[in-house]
């Protein structure tokens, strides 16, 4: 954005207001390229009559408009007021040509769309990501790109669409989002599945102690033959989920051999919650890396004619919505989505604004919630 002296155009209102020519034409009036070559509607206010209504100059609006620092707090004070009496909107597009900014970041999801408004837990991310972007300039653009990045989602990262972008749900076959880390401020929701990624930024939970949490509630219990159902793992989140769930087992002397990996979905919960039950007849607590499939599993139990949390306790993860959605509250371990969705794009805005944030890796922590499930 430029903040130098102002030109001829940025004379004071009506040095060339369209005054009448001796060939009978008229002469453009001063507004009409306002903020970069854009023609304000008719009636519009415009930069001008800001400048007017506060008495300072078109350059000294525009330093405001920018959020320049270099105007005294009173100044700035007085031409906010006039934006606000006049209610004048600033031309987003001249200003991003000007600055080469987009005002624009990306929230990139490398599934497909069927998970993504299926999971309540990207609900709670985009909650939390639009709650951050209010007080700001930035819009953000919604990318659901199934099998990672891809060729025609990363040529439109790299191209200057958008200033920075958001990831989430990310896996080690996504190899494009070494590219466009490398292209464009990232930040990732969750420890990057796609190693050699520098400068690496990352807002995620604790997902190690989450499932100690779960876990050790269930050897509490005195639940002897504790399963889990695994998240895919080639996602970091899964792993941690079933690397905190081995290490209380182990320590509490229980076998941890009770794993069958899960999607993530309803769906893939109950086909896992089947075949543990095929493999562990004995079994008598489980704990589901998410709520979704927790829901999948309560629904094969109840099918089996099996007492939850009589004959077999069940904790889930996430916290969402999925968890009160049944006759039977879900016991789970909860994590701060909303808020993971709303560190992300602080720290993404940061970056865009030139700050470094005080640590690369931001971790967040979880709570256990007891319900009716164990």
């Amino acid at each position: 954005m430029s903040t130098g002296t102002a030109s001829s155009r940025d004379a004071a209102p009506g040095a060339d207001s369209g005054a009448p020519r001796d060939d009978g034409s008229r002469t453009a009036p001063a507004d009409a390229t306002l903020d970069g070559g854009v023609r304000p509607v008719r009636g519009q206010p415009t930069l001008e009559m800001v400048a007017a209504a506060s008495g300072v100059s078109r350059s000294t609006v525009s330093r405001v408009v920018n959020r320049s620092p270099n105007v005294r707090p009173e100044v700035a004070a007085a031409v906010q007021r006039a934006i606000d009496d006049l209610n004048y909107v600033p031309n987003r597009a001249a200003r991003s040509l000007a600055g080469r900014h987009t005002y624009a970041i990306a929230l990139l999801v490398p599934e497909d769309a069927t998970r993504f408004f299926g999971d309540p837990y990207f609900a709670s991310i985009v909650q939390g990501i639009t709650g951050a972007l209010e007080s700001s300039d930035y819009v953000l653009n919604l990318l659901v790109a199934r099998d990672g990045a891809g060729g025609k989602t990363r040529r439109y990262l790299q191209g200057g669409n958008v200033d920075g972008a958001l990831v989430v749900s990310h896996h080690p076959t996504n190899t494009d989002l070494r590219d466009i880390n490398a292209s464009l401020p990232v930040v990732f929701g969750g420890r990057p599945a796609v190693p050699d990624l520098d400068p690496c930024y990352s807002v995620d939970v604790d997902n190690v102690g989450g499932a100690r949490l779960a876990a050790a509630h269930l050897v509490g219990l005195g639940r002897r033959r504790i399963g889990t159902v695994t998240g895919p793992l080639d996602m970091p989140a899964a792993v941690d989920r079933l690397a905190g769930w081995r290490q209380v087992l182990e320590t509490a002397g229980r076998p941890p051999d009770a794993v069958v990996s899960g999607d993530f979905t309803t769906a893939g919960g109950a086909a896992a919650m089947r075949d543990l039950l095929a493999r562990v007849p004995d079994l008598d607590a489980v704990f589901v890396a998410n709520d979704l499939m927790a829901r999948g599993a309560l629904t094969v139990l109840t099918e089996r004619g099996l007492d939850v949390p009589g004959d077999v306790a069940v904790v889930g993860y996430d916290d969402s919505p999925a968890a009160i959605s049944g006759d039977l509250p879900l016991s789970t371990v909860s994590q701060p989505s909303t808020a993971m969705g709303a560190r992300m794009t602080e720290m993404l805005l940061g970056l865009l604004a030139g700050r470094e944030p005080e640590s690369r890796a931001c971790v967040l922590q979880t709570r256990l919630v007891l319900r009716a499930t164990a």
